[in-house]
């Protein structure tokens, strides 16, 4: 692992994809480190209104909390779309790329020792693939990527973020993941009835 014997005296940048992987994660991460600061980047989310809703709930919870952050509040669904277009089976790496990359960069600038995402505590991510890119822009930017997992603890965070009446969305984030979603789901047909 990419971590010294020491990080207690380190500074982690720390890329917030939602308010409820963030609870738990933040926490778990503020006893271990010196500084933490949450980073809201997330471009691929889908529809405008879905990420709306989700920097709200991220935004509502800080201010409870009395959370650092640095809101990137760029919603860029088309620069995400132009890159994933006739690559759609690889659009998690295109999206995971996008955001770390970003998050790696500030965290350079900033001059955090670390950096790393709530995206590895959700049960639903491509752990392996998220880490590779982590170690890749890690390298590329040279910061450190802080790979540790709070293994057991996505369910802790909802609970905890059903407590605080956080909006849960219901799905990944992009376009083709809310398809997934709802295609199938009961009581919805690819046709539209009547017709």
């Amino acid at each position: 692992m990419e971590v010294g014997s020491s990080i207690s005296s380190a500074r982690l940048l720390l890329h917030i994809c939602c308010a409820p992987c963030a609870i738990h994660t933040f926490s778990k991460l503020r006893r271990n480190f010196r500084e933490v600061f949450g980073f809201w980047y997330n471009p691929n989310i889908h529809p405008f209104m879905e990420y709306q809703k989700r920097m709200e709930a991220v935004k509502i919870w800080v201010e409870r909390e009395k959370i650092r952050i640095i809101y990137r509040d760029d919603y860029d669904l088309k620069g995400f779309l132009r890159q994933v277009v006739f690559r759609e089976e690889e659009r998690c790496r295109v999206c995971y790329h996008m955001r770390l990359e970003k998050t790696a960069i500030l965290a350079r600038k900033g001059k955090f020792h670390y950096f790393s995402s709530t995206l590895l505590l959700s049960p639903h991510q491509d752990k392996h693939l998220l880490k590779e890119i982590m170690r890749e822009v890690g390298k590329e930017y040279s910061v450190k990527p802080y790979l540790e997992e709070t293994r057991g603890r996505w369910q802790k965070g909802l609970n905890l973020s059903r407590k605080m009446d956080l909006y849960h969305q219901q799905y990944c984030g992009c376009i083709y993941s809310e398809e997934e979603r709802y295609k199938h789901s009961k009581g919805v047909s690819g046709k539209a009835k009547g017709l």
